[in-house]
């Protein structure tokens, strides 16, 4: 039985709350779960204490016994210091695209233009 260290969600319409739960992987995201972990309020600051709360302790006998963390969870972790995260990178998913591109390469080339037209119709007055 693979095990997730993951987040089911609470709370009310547009008023999120979180457990950290540790479920079985195939049950559904609010279904059937082994063991409360902890709980997320994003509605709370990111300074607040109570933002996030974790069982560091039951999280590392889960975690020993082969439960892995979602990433979002590991965040959670790394941030509490229980468990270590890679940092990712993709500097692709950064860049515009192929619109974005377009729209950006065509505001640069009406930009010139100005700027060439502007420059065209000060010669003459200057050479006066």
């Amino acid at each position: 039985m693979p095990l997730k260290i993951r987040l089911a969600r609470g709370g009310s319409k547009k008023r999120p709350y979180y457990h950290v739960v540790v479920a079985d992987a195939r049950s559904p995201r609010d279904g059937r779960f082994l063991e409360k972990l902890g709980s997320w309020n994003p509605m709370l600051a990111k300074e607040d204490a109570k933002r996030v709360e974790l069982n560091a302790e039951r999280i590392k006998h889960w975690m020993d016994h082969g439960a892995q963390p979602t990433d979002r969870v590991l965040r959670f972790l790394a941030e509490a210091g229980v468990a270590t995260r890679e940092v990712r990178s993709n500097p692709e998913k950064a860049k515009p695209g192929k619109k974005a591109q377009e729209r950006i390469a065509e505001r640069a080339q009406k930009v010139e233009d100005a700027a060439a037209a502007a420059a065209k119709a000060a010669e003459p007055a200057s050479a006066e």
